[in-house]
């Protein structure tokens, strides 16, 4: 059974950002094969949901569901040797547990493919208004 640890630093979740990013409906999963193994675990995983989905409690049901749903995960579907980070998208906290799961099923297998969705626009790639 690999190791699994807990992405603690801001710097890891920025770096996640440059990996591959598999966008569902209730959460973004972020992947960064590029990982320098500073611990003696196989992956980590770190979770985050901005304010713009809820208060304090809404947030943190959202972290407990996201956490739990990867510990039974990755295990099994991820990627040795990577970061995964999950993003809490707006409704992510209201989806079934069950539905949730086969979306990660599934963003876990597109990532380990290297088939993750096309990179976003950039702020300074954006047309001058008229």
């Amino acid at each position: 059974m690999p190791r699994i640890a807990t992405i603690r630093k801001r710097a890891d979740f920025v770096a996640a950002n440059r990996g591959i990013r598999v966008a569902r409906p209730g959460f973004v999963l972020l992947v960064n094969l590029e990982v320098v193994p500073a611990t003696e675990a196989d992956l980590r995983f770190g979770v985050t949901v901005t304010k713009k989905i809820g208060n304090a409690v809404v947030r943190n049901r959202m972290k407990r569901r996201f956490r739990a749903l990867l510990r039974e995960a990755l295990p099994t579907d991820g990627i040795p040797g990577a970061d995964h980070v999950l993003i809490g998208r707006e409704g992510g906290v209201e989806r079934d547990f069950a539905l949730l799961r086969d979306e990660l099923a599934v963003a876990l297998s597109r990532a380990a493919a290297g088939k993750g969705d096309p990179p976003r626009k950039r702020h300074g790639d954006r047309k001058p208004r008229k």
